[in-house]
């Protein structure tokens, strides 16, 4: 038998911003706000000492720090988002993410009142255990691309 071990915290967000767009422009160009949902997962095999993919308390200490850039912000002034997408956000958490927590498997982002949901899959290079190795490797479901450059990649 094959396991595999797959991980996720989620947190949410509370934000505005405006978003130029073809259809609804008015409302869109207009100052507003959402509450995001967002699940970040992360997968691999358990540390063979510690029996864990990632202390907890790691995890939740980068989750918390990622939350904080994005909590009660205006999204259109935060650096590096562009225009505050679904997807560009999915792909700024991953970024922001970075080192602090390795083997990110997928950024899921939903609004629930508007039930938008946004999903980016990662590929991930596996080591043989732990942290200390392994980054994403190909954005996107095995597709490689980004949803900064290619929305389509996060269906």
């Amino acid at each position: 038998m094959t396991r595999s071990f797959e991980l996720s915290q989620k947190f949410y967000f509370e934000a505005a911003h405006s978003l130029e767009r073809e259809v609804d422009t008015e409302a869109s160009r207009r100052i507003h706000g959402h509450t995001y949902h967002v699940e970040v997962s992360i997968a691999g095999d358990p540390d063979p000492e510690t029996g864990m993919l990632v202390d907890l308390g790691v995890f939740r200490r980068e989750i918390a720090r990622v939350r904080d850039l994005l909590d009660h912000r205006f999204l259109d002034d935060v650096e590096d988002i562009g225009p505050a997408t679904l997807e560009n956000l999915c792909a700024y958490i991953l970024d922001q993410l970075g080192d602090g927590v390795a083997r990110v498997t997928q950024v899921a982002i939903e609004r629930p009142a508007s039930g938008d949901k946004c999903v980016l899959r990662s590929v991930v290079d596996q080591p043989a255990a732990g942290l200390s190795t392994g980054r994403v490797g190909t954005v996107g479901a095995g597709v490689g691309g980004s949803c900064r450059n290619d929305p389509k990649v996060c269906a």
